[in-house]
């Protein structure tokens, strides 16, 4: 591996520790030549999994696209990014532990939705009213007033919004 600032191939490892809930390996190292630092990651490589979208066009899994479907949802709420990135851990070890080689996106939607109604309510909402194709004002507020159901079910004052 090549150090990022000068590009020599010697390095020495000051610090490994697991990463991402284990799922990797973070490493800081230092350049034998430039003697600057800089972070590593490793991961085991997983195996190719395509997604199959709705018009049955089959693309590579890309990790980064649905980070940032999940980043967009929950644009200026208070969701820190090592949450997102947690969630979709989360998600790809479960389609890994129940696809082989494919998945639909209404797979890989369905559970970016369970994980967005657990971090925020409102980015849950900006995601299902993208994912499920909302038409019309009601089914918006059908999901709003299921949100509200649920959550004073399990966490009273969760989330608030106005009855106007």
């Amino acid at each position: 591996m090549k150090c990022p600032f000068c590009g020599f191939q010697e390095h020495k490892v000051l610090d490994s520790r697991p990463a991402r809930e284990g799922a990797a390996i973070r490493r800081r190292r230092e350049c034998l030549q430039c003697e600057r630092r800089f972070t590593t990651f490793e991961e085991p490589e997983r195996p190719r999994l395509l997604v199959i979208k709705r018009d049955g066009v089959r693309e590579e899994y890309d990790r980064e696209k649905l980070l940032n479907s999940m980043v967009l949802a929950c644009g200026k709420r208070p969701v820190s990014i090592n949450s997102l990135q947690d969630a979709v851990d989360r998600i790809e070890q479960s389609v890994y532990d129940q696809f082989d080689q494919e998945v639909e996106t209404s797979q890989l939607g369905d559970r970016v939705m369970d994980e967005l109604y657990r971090l925020d309510g409102i980015a849950y909402i900006r995601y299902a009213s993208v994912y499920q194709s909302f038409e019309r004002p009601q089914e918006f507020a059908d999901l709003v007033r299921k949100l509200q159901k649920d959550r004073r079910k399990s966490k009273p004052a969760a989330v608030e919004i106005s009855k106007e």
